[in-house]
């Protein structure tokens, strides 16, 4: 089982230190340029940088996968202005052949001599909307699970372009397309949240959400993640 999530090959990996500024909003998703290769350390990837470090980066999300075919939906969709590819949703990893229904919350994944583990999906906030020209594009990332996931470092290295991906150890039964309908479900759920929350390593984010959550007995409210400053 563990082999079929053996990808054969990385479509792109990319880098950006750049930022811009939209309406008095810093981002550096619109500036990410390929590389062949990936330095990766423990708490940054060289050459990377996050406008937002408080909603962005840190330990558990040092390097962003995002699946290359889900740029095809979306433009499928029309959820974009003009062509958009990777890596216009500032992801570092692109590949083809493996999305969120593969991938599970807590995966022990190898890519060249690089070992990572799975910590949440991409929790999606209206700097997609600006990006892609869409008003309601963060919202259709959330509702469709089309998001990619996060990595934390276990053993640092390079990734080379050349390089394949393998699950060495799966840790817990929850898939990051499951993990998102849970998280973003509209409906309050007890037993999902509790069952989140205890797999292992899930973002410490998404756990203290998850556990203030249980504790108020309510969800948050995502209008300005997903809108922004109106």
């Amino acid at each position: 089982m563990l082999k079929q999530l053996m990808v054969k090959r990385l479509s792109g990996l990319y880098v950006g230190e750049e930022f811009s500024e939209t309406s008095g909003i810093s981002s550096g998703i619109a500036n990410k340029r390929s590389s062949a290769s990936l330095i990766v350390e423990l708490d940054k990837v060289s050459g990377d940088r996050q406008a937002d470090p408080k909603h962005h980066g840190g330990l558990d999300r040092v390097l962003h996968h995002f699946p290359r075919e889900h740029y095809g939906q979306y433009r499928r969709w029309d959820m974009m202005t003009g062509f958009r590819d990777a890596p216009a949703m500032g992801e570092n990893i692109s590949s083809v052949g493996l999305d969120e229904t593969q991938v599970n919350i807590g995966d022990i994944i190898t890519i060249g001599e690089v070992e990572l583990q799975v910590t949440q999906p991409r929790s999606p906030c209206f700097k997609l909307n600006t990006q892609f020209g869409h008003k309601e594009f963060a919202l259709a990332m959330q509702t469709s699970g089309l998001c990619g996931w996060f990595y934390r470092v276990l053993e640092p290295g390079v990734i080379n372009l050349s390089d394949s991906i393998s699950l060495k150890e799966r840790r817990t039964d929850i898939s990051v397309r499951q993990a998102m309908a849970l998280y973003f479900s509209t409906e309050f759920d007890e037993q999902g949240y509790e069952r989140l929350a205890s797999c292992e390593g899930l973002a410490a984010s998404w756990v203290n959400s998850l556990q203030r959550r249980l504790e108020r007995k309510k969800i948050e409210d995502w209008q300005m993640r997903l809108i922004g400053p109106v």
